[in-house]
């Protein structure tokens, strides 16, 4: 241990709070919670006979550490969970599965609510239903809504007159001022209440709307209401009656050799409407328990919707914890529990039999995953003899036309996978007119590396041969990054270029070290690629512009910075052309019968 390492370890506080553990390259590596920070984190540095490999690899790899003190152990199981999703460290379990879930977004915080599908949770007021297993689901979902529900699909609601949809009676037109706010809010409700599995509730209230218009002697009205009341009856004969009553999610749990699976069963008002299954990486070493409990907090700290009862397979210590948190994050109480008998026990055991089939489904791409990343990567580091497998990669590429708009991008690998978070790309200034792949690629090292301030990677590697690999070398190694190997790959034959060899390394043909190599420089090559193609885009912007009068270089800029293309421009109205910095009225007219006149 470290001076500094055993200087925080004597001064460690007697109360609630979370912990980071740090790497040489000050990357956190682990973040745990704890009641009594000094009685938790010294236990990691005691004798090591009762630890798992595991630990004993952490503790190994553990440089620095930081801790934040909190006022209870609720706060520092929301910070825990805060940590880890946005950290994502290397020896805590996480969802392996890092896939946007659709949701259906009813916008409540509308006046008159749309319906749509979205990928994107936010704190808006809108009110989102899921996560569903597919698109597919979700799209049959909206249909049928809007088969049932007279629902607004558009966004403008100032048209002068109804579109079609009113007129073939899938819209009640807000937009026209066809119907009033309480009449749509109204229907919105039994929307929420349909897609919340509730269709008994909605099914009542159709029932009463279709007596009344009738008794009202309004035939047509009650015709329409039967309709709906027929099709919200097809749609409860699908769901599944499991429990008495009440919004529960089952927890199941499986485990193999090669992976865990924890599945979900979403239970509404008594009805199974849906279930998912998510698989959890790093957990091979850890107990049951700390499987499960670590999976509660990272789905549930990104759930939209948390039930009154939550079903696990097995007491955990954190359970009554656990209890107070889904509490405070519902607004209501949330009671966690593990059934022993009855109906109960029957749907998480049903859980646990779901999520070993979806296990052994699995083993085959868990399989092929590991091969690509942590087999790809220990033969990697094999081949090019570096003591181990390169943990974080960072790939350099040049992209330019004859030396025109010449850019360079840097892509991340950690862990074998991309960390798009960690991408960055350069408009490269040094060099113009004439290309030069040399000089370009001593720039972009020099300004990610000279500077310093950064961990070093594992591994370098350079989109390019001997020279390349040369000119770069010149640079990083002058910055004073002595240790981190470098190589070059060559694009034609594929083939390595190490420091000091004369002759290049030649992976094997069908070597997942190669196809590891190969997926780096075509990411690399494709973001930087991607940002010429944006940056030529504006210039060919710009020029059009050039023909503009009273449009000169400040408006040029200020325009592209606020439209973003020329699309927008174009579809822009005057008023918004003048509201942009810099712009006048007269040159916001000019712009807009330019694009009207030129026929752009």
């Amino acid at each position: 241990m470290t001076d500094e390492l055993i200087e925080k370890l004597s001064h460690l506080p007697d109360q609630p709070g979370v912990y980071l553990m740090k790497d040489a390259q000050e990357r956190i590596i682990y973040v745990g919670k704890a009641v009594v920070l000094k009685n938790r984190v010294r236990s990691y540095f005691q004798s090591s006979r009762n630890h798992s490999p595991k630990v004993q690899s952490m503790v190994s790899r553990i440089v620095n550490l930081e801790y934040i003190v909190t006022a209870s152990e609720i706060e520092a199981l929301i910070l825990e969970c805060n940590l880890i999703k946005k950290h994502r460290p290397k020896y805590n379990i996480s969802l392996r599965d890092d896939k946007t879930y659709p949701y259906i977004k009813v916008t409540i915080n509308e006046e008159f609510p749309r319906l749509y599908a979205t990928r994107r949770v936010q704190k808006d007021g809108a009110r989102y239903f899921g996560p569903y297993t597919s698109a597919g689901a979700v799209h049959e979902t909206i249909k049928l809504m809007r088969k049932l529900f007279p629902l607004r699909s558009c966004r403008i609601l100032d048209a002068r007159r109804p579109c079609l949809e009113y007129h073939i009676k899938r819209c009640l037109a807000p937009c026209a001022g066809f119907v009033d706010a309480a009449t749509y809010q109204s229907m919105i409700k039994e929307v929420c209440l349909l897609l919340e599995g509730r269709s008994d509730t909605v099914v009542q209230s159709l029932k009463k709307k279709m007596e009344i218009a009738a008794e009202e002697l309004a035939f047509e009205q009650a015709a329409k209401l039967r309709d709906q009341l027929a099709a919200v009856e097809k749609v409860r004969e699908k769901q599944n009656i499991v429990t008495g009553a009440g919004d529960q999610d089952a927890i199941g749990l499986a485990r193999s050799a090669l992976g865990t699976c924890a599945q979900v069963f979403f239970i509404r008002s008594g009805k199974m409407v849906g279930r998912d299954h998510f698989l959890l990486a790093g957990s091979e070493q850890e107990e049951d328990e700390a499987v499960l409990t670590a999976f509660l907090k990272q789905y549930y700290s990104q759930s939209t919707f948390i039930p009154k009862e939550i079903l696990l397979p097995m007491n955990i210590e954190e359970q009554s914890l656990l209890g107070d948190w889904l509490s405070q994050l519902k607004g209501s109480r949330v009671a966690v529990e593990t059934p022993k008998r009855g109906t109960k026990k029957d749907i998480v055991t049903m859980a646990d039999g779901n999520a070993a089939l979806v296990l052994q489904e699995q083993e085959g791409k868990i399989k092929a995953h590991s091969e690509q990343t942590e087999g790809a990567l220990a033969d990697l580091g094999r081949y090019l003899g570096l003591g181990g497998p390169p943990e974080r990669m960072e790939c350099f590429d040049i992209s330019h036309i004859q030396g025109a708009e010449t850019v360079a991008s840097m892509v991340v690998f950690e862990s074998g996978m991309p960390k798009k978070e960690e991408y960055r790309r350069y408009k490269l200034l040094t060099v113009e007119g004439k290309p030069d792949d040399f000089k370009s690629m001593q720039e972009v090292v020099s300004r990610r590396y000279a500077q310093g301030g950064q961990p070093p990677p594992d591994l370098i590697i350079i989109d390019g041969g001997k020279g390349q690999l040369s000119s770069a070398l010149e640079i990083i190694r002058g910055a004073g990054w002595l240790q981190v190997p470098v190589i070059g790959l060559a694009k034609e034959f594929e083939h390595i270029f190490r420091e000091g060899d004369s002759e290049p390394l030649i992976l094997p043909r069908h070597s997942q070290a190669l196809y590891l190599i190969q997926r780096i420089r075509d990411e690399a090559h494709r973001f930087a690629v991607t940002y010429h193609r944006k940056l030529r885009s504006k210039r060919n912007m710009v020029s059009v512009l050039d023909h503009v009068t009273g449009i000169g270089g400040k408006r040029r800029k200020a325009l592209w910075d606020h439209f973003g293309s020329l699309a927008k421009m174009k579809a822009a109205t005057v008023e918004e052309l003048a509201a942009v910095n810099t712009m006048t009225f007269p040159a916001a007219q000019a712009v807009y019968n330019f694009f009207r006149q030129q026929g752009h």
